[in-house]
């Protein structure tokens, strides 16, 4: 059968959340770039399915909400007004949610910086929580309905806006000095001595060093949509469940009372196997067609006849 080997499978999972890029990769492991491609998109749609069902009825009490730019295939400014009214073209946005305590990150989710991919993020970040949280954003104006239809009125919410030396407009291709905050509470009562965004925005640097995707100038983009989502698929699985958080010294998921035991690779693979696609069945012995013989047995008799 035409299967790649699990050892194999092993080295370009632990390569790729390492932050290598596809065709390192595939030169390091000694396979084509179309079996790391297919891996990843196979194990990314796994990881994606196996987290929606394992992030349910979490008990985290303290949220921080970011968003990270990206593109695929080319940025917004070097596409054409076609591609840039097409998602699977153009800037794309991470939104990502992480509780402050555990680390975990619970949901996240790709698509533009506006009101409908909030919405959908939100709306999926309520869904798997248990009880009322504190919340804290920073202030994209997109959060604040969004917000209100996920949870009503029962949360702790508040923004956290930083304020920048620059005119905004200068702020898009140019680094900007943040020369102070300001705490915009929306609903509820939040502490205001945990109202951060600090967590969430160390984690960005953690995605930006763990994909190379994420990577600044540099080609390893991604050219595919379904690839770039399936490579932040994999990096959540291998974040929360394989890797070990130096401050709580245990993972994520351990932490959020998602697991007892500190995972490997193998295991990753071993519990997203029930949603990766089966291998090719194998192929039986040849036989003949009987027509075919009864087709030739036909010309013989035919041809004795004369």
């Amino acid at each position: 059968m035409n299967k790649l080997a699990k050892e194999k499978q092993i080295q370009i999972i632990a390569a790729m959340v390492e932050g290598m890029g596809i065709n390192a990769i595939s030169r390091l492991v000694g396979v084509s770039n179309h079996t790391v491609l297919k891996l990843l998109a196979d194990a990314g749609k796994a990881c994606a399915m196996y987290q929606d069902g394992a992030f349910q009825n979490l008990t985290c009490t303290r949220i921080e909400c970011d968003e990270i730019w990206s593109f695929v295939g080319a940025k917004n400014k070097n596409a054409s007004p076609e591609q840039k009214a097409d998602l699977n073209y153009g800037d794309v946005w991470t939104w990502v949610a992480m509780d402050a305590n555990t680390k975990l990150v619970p949901c996240w989710n790709v698509g533009k910086r506006d009101g409908a991919a909030a919405y959908e993020f939100m709306m999926d970040l309520a869904s798997r929580l248990k009880n009322k949280v504190q919340l804290t954003t920073d202030g994209h104006h997109a959060y604040l309905e969004a917000v209100e239809d996920a949870f009503g009125g029962d949360i702790d919410y508040a923004m956290l806006i930083k304020i920048y030396g620059k005119a905004q407009e200068e702020i898009r291709y140019s680094p900007a000095e943040c020369v102070g905050t300001e705490i915009k509470v929306i609903s509820g009562n939040p502490q205001k001595g945990l109202i951060s965004t600090s967590y969430i925005e160390r984690q960005n640097l953690t995605m930006r060093m763990s994909m190379r995707r994420f990577t600044r100038l540099t080609n390893g983009f991604s050219k595919k949509l379904e690839n770039h989502i399936a490579a932040i698929s994999i990096h959540y699985m291998f974040y929360n469940f394989c890797r070990i958080h130096k401050t709580l010294k245990c993972t994520p998921a351990m932490a959020a009372d998602v697991t007892k035991t500190l995972w490997s690779i193998s295991d990753m693979l071993n519990a997203i196997n029930q949603f990766m696609p089966k291998p090719p069945s194998k192929r039986g012995s040849y036989k003949k067609k009987e027509r075919g013989c009864l087709k030739r047995q036909s010309l013989f008799v035919f041809m004795d006849e004369f």
